[in-house]
């Protein structure tokens, strides 16, 4: 089973901040990197998850109605004395860089299926490509035109299509979206583990996000591998690898 950290280390530190990735980048064993991108007004990309800024920070409002310099006045709360920001993808290629050029992923998942970014799928590839890390980038996405879009314009990365079941991933695939692998959540594999033979199935976790408190419990990899699933996107990977 590959491990890769969800939006970093989540369940301990703030998801999608650079102290998260920082953690994450540190763990031996460590396949990737899960983290998501949108555009702000001013055409920026950076990292956060959410369309609006209420969840993780103290502002209220959509990413896209903000200026980078804007949003970077908001504050991510991580613990005592420590103040985190929403980093630009440019700052989170920074941090990585070492860890990306020897061998560690990076699963950049775009945010558009709620609101079309105009233009993103074409910044972030031509970022990646500047910084030459088109092998070490898997891009995904809810929505299928972006993921043919980018079928063009990354033929070299890897392509994740992402759904909640993995028949409907599997029927987007087919639907030539330019998708090479398949991302279903990891409560969601619907079809027999005969019929996800010869897929990459990278799933994907939800819930058990900073500040919530750790559960305590493990989940047995032996039987998700059983089901088929071959890459897991876990909040708390520290676990499973240290």
């Amino acid at each position: 089973m590959k491990i890769w950290a969800h939006r970093g280390c989540s369940q301990m530190y703030p998801e999608n901040t650079l102290l998260a990735f920082e953690k994450a980048m540190n763990i031996a064993g460590l396949t990737g990197i899960e983290l998501d991108i949108q555009l702000t007004k001013d055409g920026e990309l950076v990292v956060i998850h959410d369309e609006r800024v209420d969840r993780t920070t103290e502002g209220t409002g959509y990413v896209r109605d903000f200026t980078l310099k804007e949003l970077s006045k908001l504050h991510i709360y991580a613990g005592e004395n420590e103040i985190q920001h929403i980093p630009t993808m440019e700052e989170v290629l920074d941090l990585l860089e070492d860890r990306l050029k020897s061998g560690m992923k990076l699963n950049i998942e775009l945010k558009n299926s709620i609101y079309p970014y105009s233009g993103m799928e074409e910044k972030i590839t031509g970022l990646v490509r500047e910084r030459k890390f088109e092998n070490a980038v898997v891009y995904s996405t809810f929505y299928a035109r972006s993921l043919s879009k980018l079928k063009d314009l990354a033929p070299q990365s890897e392509l994740g299509i992402l759904d909640a079941k993995a028949s409907d991933c599997i029927y987007k695939m087919k639907g030539d979206c330019g998708a090479s692998v398949i991302h279903p959540f990891w409560k969601g594999i619907d079809v027999s583990a005969e019929d996800l033979k010869g897929y990459t199935v990278r799933t994907w976790m939800a819930g058990h996000l900073f500040p919530e408190r750790p559960t305590g419990t493990k989940l047995n990899l032996n039987e998700l591998e059983e089901k088929g699933i071959t890459d897991i996107i876990l909040n708390e990977p520290e676990r499973y690898l240290n």
